[in-house]
């Protein structure tokens, strides 16, 4: 397998809960068309059937290969950067990208790990703890008098700015490593600096950083509210690194240190 051909395999694509299998097959075909092949299924209603491989045409090897998971944190465990569709604006605004950004984003972080596109059920999309998952939403632009787009034609859609900003990302390549051959200079290691953590190191983060709120008071166990949903939207923003992820557990644990501490001393009195 190419580098390049590898960059394209490090793109997943996520369909949560579809409901028709005919679906699934069209988005095959979308997908591979874009020359994608990584699909995951989360908890589909109606697996791909004698349909879904019609709809699919030549794309049954994407079905054939398709691996299905229970839950969407199963599905993107192991990503750097996970980018879910929305068509509607949430309560809580979320880091949103235009489609053109978002292929953008995907081929550049494919480089380091692999990279998830999510869409959600044909009827109501991702539910918002499915859409606090995502780094990033998506939307596409399509007529507000009529936006109507299927689940098929949404994964074309976006596949193509995916193959767009890969054949550019591709000519770059080429010519950059052109030029590091005629000066002899070495490709540009990256360093822990500038790597992002995957999803279940992110989703640790988090927990670790609940356990820490609810340990000093601060997010009551029976009414936590929205905290951990704003501090998500935060850091998912901020982006942290490995190393920033390392430091932030590290203060969580000796915050969770002090007040345990700080309980045994009150036990004692």
């Amino acid at each position: 397998m190419s580098e390049q051909s590898s960059l394209l395999s490090n793109v997943r694509i996520v369909l949560v809960n579809t409901s028709d299998c005919r679906n699934i097959g069209s988005a095959a075909r979308a997908m591979k068309t874009m020359g994608l092949s990584e699909l995951i299924l989360v908890d589909p209603i109606e697996m791909p059937n004698g349909q879904a491989q019609a709809l699919a045409a030549g794309a049954t090897d994407v079905l054939k290969n398709a691996k299905v998971v229970s839950t969407l944190a199963e599905a993107i465990s192991d990503c750097g950067l996970v980018v879910g569709t929305s068509a509607r604006s949430r309560t809580l605004p979320w880091p949103m990208l235009e489609p053109r950004n978002c292929g953008e984003k995907l081929v550049d972080e494919a480089h380091n790990f692999p990279v998830a596109l999510v869409f959600g059920r044909e009827s109501s999309g991702l539910t918002n703890d499915e859409l606090q998952l995502c780094h990033f939403h998506v939307q596409i632009p399509a007529n507000p008098d009529y936006s109507s787009l299927n689940l098929a034609m949404a994964v074309q859609t976006l596949s193509y700015e995916v193959r767009t900003s890969f054949l550019i990302n591709q000519q770059k390549t080429f010519k950059t490593e052109g030029e590091n051959l005629s000066k002899n200079l070495p490709k540009k290691v990256i360093d822990e600096e500038e790597q992002f953590p995957i999803m279940a190191e992110t989703e640790r983060f988090y927990q670790h950083f609940e356990d820490a709120l609810k340990a000093t008071g601060f997010i009551t166990p029976t009414h936590p509210g929205l905290v951990m949903t704003k501090l998500r939207r935060l850091f998912n923003r901020a982006r942290l690194d490995v190393k920033e992820v390392k430091m932030m557990r590290g203060i969580l644990a000796s915050i969770q240190r002090v007040a345990k501490a700080s309980d045994k001393t009150q036990n004692k009195e």
